[in-house]
């Protein structure tokens, strides 16, 4: 929790920490909007360019983790400094030079610095709002949500007016540049362990709640930071981004029976409903117990996807998969208010972790879609998609069962 003269100073930050983030989430759609233009430009398959997405996801989960570490190390400014100049670097090098290798590459630092982007943020909010950590985080993933949402008709529409696909890549790395350097003179909670122990000495000096020592006594064990129950979310966010993901993939693949443009847009009102659930939910959020609510949207994700998979109306389906997306938007940001209520301490490094285990998610199930499209038909895979988001609902209800922790600053300091 960052000190009152920080607080006073920060108020700017929020609002550049949503500007990341909408800046990832577009950043995010720039290559598949434009795969058409980039297959074309270096004479690639789609096999190959499964491999540029499978590069791109494993730098992703490795800046979410890294950043997090690091942050721990040398504090959050620097971090998020970096990581938006990481991404800003990565784009240009897409955008400039003109060999699918060197492509290749910048992806991965485009994914490094996406990655910290988003763990550093997360980590970020959960600092910033110790005492109401879900509404903020929802509204946080919202900025991300409208970027994947503007993301393909804007390009469309760029690209069908004549722009050059890497000039869309070159303006966005001079964004995400800016970006960077405003976090490097933003003050931030620094974030760094060596804070936070301080933060639980003094309490304990001065009689607080959080009064336990930093370090175990000696010659005691220390305890491991992956305790159960962040073990247990980082399997639900897994869970939840495999769902969202290979849903969001495979959606337009899914509605082959219909026109281009009615499948794109069935993949908007998908991505329309997952921001608006976001939204409504930031609105509601801190009212309701946040494992029963999480759980409960989890179940509607798959009762929808389940639904939408099985009504024969084309129509029908498309409604029923936006309501999926509605249901989806709280999920992701109210399994890091629940990790972030139960290891304050360790805010950067938790965030980290949950977003590489999201990444792990994304890379593992929706590839395996493709598989079971081949063997069985994308009607089952879809079917999967939606019991996943089960196993995401399953996992965060057990951590309900768990109870709250007696001593989160002591569990989490060692």
């Amino acid at each position: 929790m960052p000190d009152s003269r920080v607080a006073r100073g920060t108020r700017g930050l929020p609002l550049l920490a949503g500007s990341s983030f909408l800046l990832i989430g577009w950043a995010g759609l720039l290559v598949p909007s434009m795969v058409r233009s980039i297959e074309g430009s270096f004479a690639v398959s789609d096999a190959v360019l499964g491999a540029y997405y499978l590069v791109y996801s494993l730098a992703y989960a490795g800046g979410s983790i890294l950043g997090g570490m690091l942050t721990e190390r040398v504090g959050r400014r620097s971090v998020l400094g970096a990581a938006g100049i990481l991404l800003g670097t990565g784009l240009a090098v897409e955008g400039v030079f003109g060999a699918w290798l060197v492509f290749t590459l910048g992806g991965a630092v485009q994914g490094l610095g996406a990655g910290a982007i988003d763990g550093g943020g997360n980590g970020l909010f959960l600092d910033l709002f110790p005492a109401d950590r879900s509404r903020p985080l929802l509204l946080l993933h919202l900025m991300f949500s409208i970027g994947a949402l503007v993301a393909p008709a804007s390009i469309g529409a760029l690209l069908g007016g004549g722009l050059a696909w890497q000039h869309v890549l070159v303006a966005t790395a001079a964004a995400a540049i800016v970006v960077g350097l405003l976090f490097l003179v933003v003050p931030a909670p620094s974030g760094r362990r060596i804070a936070s122990r301080a933060v639980v000495r003094d309490a304990g000096r001065a009689g607080g709640p959080a009064a336990a020592p930093a370090d175990p006594a000696p010659g005691r064990p220390r305890r491991s930071p992956i305790a159960l129950p962040l073990a247990l979310l980082a399997a639900a966010i897994a869970f939840y981004v495999a769902s969202e993901v290979g849903v969001s993939n495979w959606l337009v693949r899914y509605l082959a029976a219909v026109p281009l443009g009615v499948a794109t847009g069935a993949l908007s009102l998908f991505w329309a409903g997952l921001a608006l659930g976001r939204l409504v939910s930031a609105r509601v959020a801190h009212v309701l117990d946040p494992i029963r609510f999480t759980a409960a949207a989890a179940v509607a994700v798959t009762l929808a996807v389940t639904a939408a998979v099985a009504v024969p109306s084309v129509e029908a389906s498309i409604a029923l998969f936006a309501v999926a997306g509605f249901a989806s938007g709280p999920i992701y940001p109210m399994i890091v208010a629940i990790a972030g209520e139960r290891y304050p301490a360790r805010a950067a490094a938790v965030a980290g972790l949950l977003g590489a285990a999201a990444v792990l998610g994304s890379v593992l199930y929706p590839p395996v879609m493709g598989l079971i499209s081949v063997t069985l038909g994308l009607a089952p895979a879809m079917l999967g998609a939606g019991v996943l988001a089960l196993g995401a609902a399953g996992s965060v209800a057990w951590v309900g069962r768990l109870g709250r922790p007696r001593q989160t600053a002591e569990a989490m300091a060692g």
